[in-house]
């Protein structure tokens, strides 16, 4: 189902399951979505189901259990100060003067944000950074599994993220093993989530004029095509209670896809329009949950938003823009939704 954005010309086509969604759930409360499950999509009734008890470890997207292995949330909050820190060390650091944006987006931002933030750690670290391990988890494990069994080697004078620290002061095999995990739990979304809210912007509106402001482009970008566009909850007895079409069994499925376009919260709720957010506070816009419930808050967002506009800064810098040759891009169904294989490209009025 192509569904238009500007510019016109272009057409974003969601997969079959996504398309579905928009086309039959747009602007509903809540409905049946499953036998066992129940999506949401109101933003009152959405506020009461997430704010009416906390995640569990199994419904947090980052810190799920690690191979069996609890993540506590002060091992999580702890694990966040030290990727946060890292970012912003990587902000206030030189940038490096012949970066090429140019190429397929989101993994050309992907990947300039890795070596930004992570240059300087171990290759058996950066290469948990590989996109190509969303294929399986079981890929995924048996990269750390291999990476884990080599004892850690100290190099005098290599400069590595604190991140990698964690890594470098396990011990045994099992502790190196959940360090790398968690590397890969806390670095990857970082770089996976700004460049694909990046790509997103780049899509829905590039070329951007000049006093368009960027805070804004990301907020009305995170509407359109939310990086994170549902939020889980298990079957609990807390929900039948606030909603009666909620059974005792059914798991509940909060759908900011379909909130973010719901016309009786947006004005033309279809078109990419970044000035909407100059009298729209994101914290409080009802139905906006791009980094999840105010209860319940993405520990991640003040690093997103920082890293994005740095890429918008640079892209606009360097007079790139989306090549005006493509006129279509494809979301697919995944857990972090986004258009693939935007290309970017030098504008024309800039070639020499």
């Amino acid at each position: 189902m192509p569904l238009s954005s500007l510019p016109a010309a272009r057409t974003t086509v969601f997969a079959p399951r996504l398309a579905a969604l928009l086309r039959e759930h747009t602007g509903k409360d809540a409905f049946r979505l499953e036998p066992d499950t129940m999506g949401v999509a109101g933003p009152a009734l959405a506020d009461r189901i997430l704010a009416a008890r906390r995640a569990t470890e199994t419904e947090r997207p980052t810190f799920k259990p690690l191979h069996g292995r609890s993540i506590g949330r002060s091992e999580a909050a702890s694990v966040m100060r030290v990727i946060g820190r890292d970012v912003r060390e990587a902000l206030e650091r030189p940038l490096p003067k012949d970066a090429d944006l140019t190429g397929p987006w989101p993994l050309t931002g992907h990947l300039f944000l890795r070596d930004l933030i992570l240059g300087g750690d171990p290759r058996r670290l950066r290469i948990l950074m590989s996109r190509n391990l969303e294929l399986t988890p079981k890929l995924t494990w048996s990269v750390i599994a291999a990476g884990a069994a080599v004892p850690r080697r100290k190099r005098p004078g290599r400069i590595s993220s604190g991140i990698a620290g964690l890594f470098a002061e396990a011990g045994g095999y099992h502790d190196r093993r959940h360090a790398m995990g968690i590397y890969r739990r806390a670095a990857a979304p970082v770089c996976f989530t700004v460049s694909t809210l990046v790509a997103n912007a780049l899509w829905l509106g590039s070329p951007f004029t000049g006093e368009t402001s960027h805070r804004n482009v990301l907020h009305e970008a995170a509407r359109l095509l939310p990086p994170s566009w549902n939020i889980l909850r298990y079957a609990s007895p807390e929900y039948g209670a606030l909603d009666a079409r909620i059974g005792a069994r059914d798991d509940v499925l909060v759908l900011p896809l379909l909130s973010h376009r719901d016309p009786a919260l947006w004005e033309d709720p279809d078109v990419f329009l970044p000035g909407r957010w100059d009298h729209l506070d994101p914290e409080t816009a009802p139905g906006y949950l791009p980094f999840g419930h105010s209860s319940e808050r993405c520990w991640g967002r003040h690093m997103v938003m920082p890293l994005a506009e740095l890429l918008l800064d640079l892209i606009r810098g360097a007079g790139l823009e989306v090549d005006p040759a493509q006129r279509r891009a494809k979301v697919p169904l995944v857990g972090l939704l986004g258009v693939e294989d935007v290309r970017l490209t030098k504008a024309a009025r800039n070639v020499r």
